[in-house]
């Protein structure tokens, strides 16, 4: 059964909440760090191109840098900056925060979440399905270990 796509009023599907985490220049400047692992504003402008003006990166970098995402150290006049978390756990803390926002504080409404996921899986990839069950098994022996 083909389940109608809508959004309740005031709310928005997951994968828009997770998209705008970072806007696409953020997410573009992100990028270049994470492979450079540190530069300062001209070195991204160079690796960019002449397409985006210096000013722009720069606000762009201080932004990361004031949410968070970067670290930065005088150089001179100029700031060198640098990834604060890998790419692997910056992804990685967007998809537990949308998980948790999922399953719920109180784990009110887990089930039809899970049973969603369950039912998308299996329709897509059979071997994924099959890693999910192993993945329960081994989460089960691991909690009576535990006691």
């Amino acid at each position: 059964m083909t389940v109608p796509k809508f959004l309740l009023r005031g709310f928005r599907r997951p994968s828009e909440v997770v998209a705008p985490a970072l806007g696409a220049l953020e997410r573009e400047v992100m990028e270049c760090l994470w492979r450079r692992r540190e530069a300062s504003v001209r070195e991204v402008q160079e690796a960019f191109g002449e397409a985006t003006a210096y000013t722009t990166l720069m606000t762009t970098l201080d932004r990361l840098f004031r949410k968070g995402l970067l670290v930065r150290r005088k150089e001179g006049r100029a700031f060198r900056y640098a990834p604060r978390v890998t790419r692997e756990d910056f992804e990685r803390g967007i998809k537990e925060d949308l998980l948790e926002d999922l399953l719920g504080q109180n784990g009110e409404g887990v089930e039809p979440v899970l049973s969603y996921i369950v039912e998308r899986v299996g329709e897509r990839d059979r071997a994924v399905l099959d890693k999910l069950d192993q993945l329960i098994k081994e989460k089960r022996k691991d909690l009576k270990r535990k006691g």
